[in-house]
């Protein structure tokens, strides 16, 4: 994003970085504690908080700090950015609550967790980035109006799949072409794959196994296109997202698969694609009405319309983070927000013959998958949230591959996440 580079070395050469704190410090959060640290002039990661604070600690001195500072009050916390010492906490109130934090970085992983923190910053008026497809894609919709009231962005990020597909959405967008289609790009979709399959892919990695998982099963690429269709308006075709097999075709061929009509009807669709080439990426279809404009993408070797292939062969994720910092702290821009209401929710459906008093395990496990519906068909079968499901104990028998209801389970009480699925109830796709 040219006008970031620029507006990020402005703010280095007054001394006044956008200054971001961080909650989570996993595999991600470490690679962009790297990242702010050693590659973003104009940024400065003032804090990072864990649940164990020596794996924050150990990000910052991965990524250059020759020290760090433990903290348990605001004060410490001001002190030791007064002298220019990142600090460590497992308290995310302090990270959220700082006078000497612009932004905060959700990077937690977790529905029930983040929340808390979204809703601790936007309390305390800061700006959110979060790199969290499974909370946006979960309460996105009702904790931007949160956001909207505090008067602050909150935004999910660039370099993950949402923040790259809404980038080239913007960008078609503004060439006047329409998009009829979004799509994710996987290299893998199998719904049964399990941590323990995924086990020596996650040590290669170095994710979690989980991790590793709701990227193999598809609930994460759902949950990707959930964020997208939140944001747009975008809906899932009836029957659900095709993902066609195509394997060594050429991206710019994979639209042959959807029917033309089913294309240029309508608010436009989010799906995927599995084995198109080059990848890792994503891409839109878009199509122009105007003849001359037709006439002008075939002398750009565009083809003969009416739909026209775009894409983006890579996603950088932590490497991009980064802008979305500056984007919202400077320029109040979302890369990703759920403009458009709740269009699309990701349900849970059974990995496995499922049995009565088992408790759900949730995304990337073992019982579970996630598939996406458009959120009228959600509702008006009771469909149970894939980002609700953990700790449901079951009060009969489900079968693979069947989609869970509320009705099939008994929920936690006291979970912020079910009040905020209420609230959410009550927002209108637009």
């Amino acid at each position: 994003m040219i006008l970031v580079d620029s507006a990020l070395r402005r703010r280095a050469d007054e001394g006044r970085p956008v200054r971001v704190g961080m909650v989570g410090a996993g595999a991600m959060g470490q690679a962009i504690a790297l990242q702010i640290r050693q590659h973003t002039p104009g940024m400065e990661l003032v804090a990072i908080c864990n649940r164990t604070p020596e794996t924050a600690e150990r990000a910052l001195v991965q990524a250059g700090a020759d020290e760090v500072r433990r903290v348990a009050t605001a004060s410490a916390l001001e002190s030791a950015y007064a002298r220019g010492v990142p600090a460590v906490t497992d308290d995310p109130a302090l990270v959220c609550g700082s006078d000497v934090v612009d932004v905060v970085l959700e990077v937690t992983g977790a529905v029930e967790a983040g929340a808390r923190v979204v809703l601790d910053a936007l309390a305390s008026g800061k700006h959110v980035v979060t790199m969290n497809a499974e909370l946006q894609g979960t309460v996105g919709p009702v904790l931007k109006g949160y956001a909207d009231r505090a008067g602050v962005v909150l935004t999910d990020s660039d370099g993950d799949q949402p923040g790259v597909m809404m980038n080239l959405h913007r960008f078609v967008q503004q060439t006047g072409a329409r998009p009829v289609l979004v799509g994710n790009m996987k290299g893998l979709q199998d719904f049964y794959r399990t941590p323990t399959t995924q086990a020596e892919f996650a040590r290669r990695g170095g994710l979690s196994p989980q991790m590793a998982t709701s990227f193999a099963d598809g609930t994460k690429m759902t949950f990707e296109n959930a964020l997208v269709a939140n944001a747009t308006g975008m809906r899932v075709r009836p029957g659900g997202m095709l993902g066609p097999d195509c394997e060594g075709e050429d991206v710019a061929d994979v639209k042959r698969h959807w029917p033309l009509e089913e294309l240029l009807d309508g608010p436009g669709l989010v799906d995927y694609v599995v084995g198109a080439r080059p990848a890792p990426g994503v891409f839109v279809l878009a199509t122009h009405d105007h003849p001359l404009q037709r006439h002008w993408m075939r002398m750009y070797k565009q083809g003969d319309g009416p739909v026209y292939t775009y894409f983006v062969p890579y996603h950088l994720c932590h490497m991009e983070v980064p802008i979305t910092l500056a984007r919202a702290a400077l320029f109040q821009d979302a890369a990703v927000a759920p403009h458009a209401g709740h269009v699309m929710d990701v349900v849970t459906t059974a990995k496995r013959d499922l049995v009565a008093g088992e408790v759900l395990d949730g995304i990337g496990f073992h019982m579970s998958y996630g598939t996406g519906v458009n959120v009228a068909d959600a509702q008006a079968g009771g469909l149970l949230p894939m980002g609700v499901s953990e700790g449901c104990t079951l009060v009969r028998d489900v079968g693979k591959d069947c989609v869970l209801t509320y009705a099939d389970v008994e929920v936690p009480a006291g979970r912020l996440v079910d009040r905020l699925r209420a609230e959410q109830a009550g927002i209108v796709p637009s």
